[in-house]
Parts: C-alpha cells; structure tokens; sequence
C-alpha cells in the first residue's frame, strides 16, 4: 500500500445524491407494542374465549404499523429535483440553503415560520433545513425539512446547482 495519496478523482461519476430515511427510533416500536399488549389485555378482561384474542390480534400490528410508517418518509436529492416525502422541486428552482440546529429549531418553526412553507418535519429529528425556492408559479417561499445529516443535504444541493 502506497503512504502517498492517489491524484486520480473518485470512482463514480455524475453528481452526488442525497437520499435518507427519516426512520423512528427502534424503541418506539417496544413502546408502541407494549401499550398494544396494555390495550389488548383490557379487550381480554372483558370477553371470554376466542374474541378476548381479538384485541392483540388488531392493536398489536397496528401500532406497529403507525410506528413504521412514521418512520417510512425519504429526503432524496436526485439529478433533477429534491423529493421530500410526497413533494417535489425541480433543483433549478432551489434557492439559498440555511441549516437550523436542534437548539435553534423551535424558533424557526414557530414565529419565524411562514404559513405557506412546505414544512416536513420529523420531532425525534434534531436539525432542519430551510430551502429557499425560487419557482414563480408556486406560491411556497421555502421549505423546512429534517434531516440528521444536514451538511450532507446541503452539499447534494449545492453541488446540483454548480
């Protein structure tokens, strides 16, 4: 192995991408089955037999289906837009770029926060970003998004845009 560094680029070509998974937290899904199993058991006081199984058998799986799907929105920067949750932007309609730190986050959210923003905001999600969008036809003036990896994001956009 050489101790000098190669001068050669990277491996891949094109332009980095972002793409992350807002997940929940693993031990929300504990908690969530276990007020399942708390719920379930009052079902199985009251009836007897076969129908006292009902209870688990219904709240158990949706519990941890609400959980998941919580945890199931993707922020992804592709070669063409940013995709955040259900909405998208073309990248050439991408302004400026701030990112809020955790501590900073409730003040961005709340009397700074404009009411037409596109806001997709996970709480279990320390810091956020705020995109400027510069689209004439849309009436959204930015968006706010969570993201753990915030300079990662903002790198993915920046070098779209470049």
């Amino acid at each position: 192995m050489s101790e000098h560094p190669s001068s050669a680029g990277p491996a891949t070509s094109g332009r980095p991408g972002f793409d992350e998974r807002l997940s929940t937290p693993l031990w929300w899904f504990l908690f969530a089955g276990g007020v399942a199993v708390l719920l379930g058991a009052e079902i199985h006081m009251g009836y007897p037999g076969v129908r006292s199984w009902i209870g688990y058998a219904v709240l158990v799986p949706l519990a941890l289906l609400v959980v998941w799907r919580l945890g199931s929105v993707r922020v992804r920067v592709t070669d063409t837009e940013l995709v955040a949750g259900d909405e998208r932007i073309a990248l050439e309609h991408v302004g400026r770029t701030q990112i809020v730190a955790k501590k900073d986050k409730q003040q961005a959210l709340g009397p700074e926060l404009d009411p037409t923003a596109h806001v997709l905001h996970r709480s279990w999600i320390g810091p956020v970003v705020r995109i400027e969008t510069r689209d004439p036809a849309s009436p959204v003036p930015y968006w706010v998004v969570s993201t753990r990896h915030p300079e990662q994001l903002v790198a993915a956009l920046g070098a779209t845009r470049a």
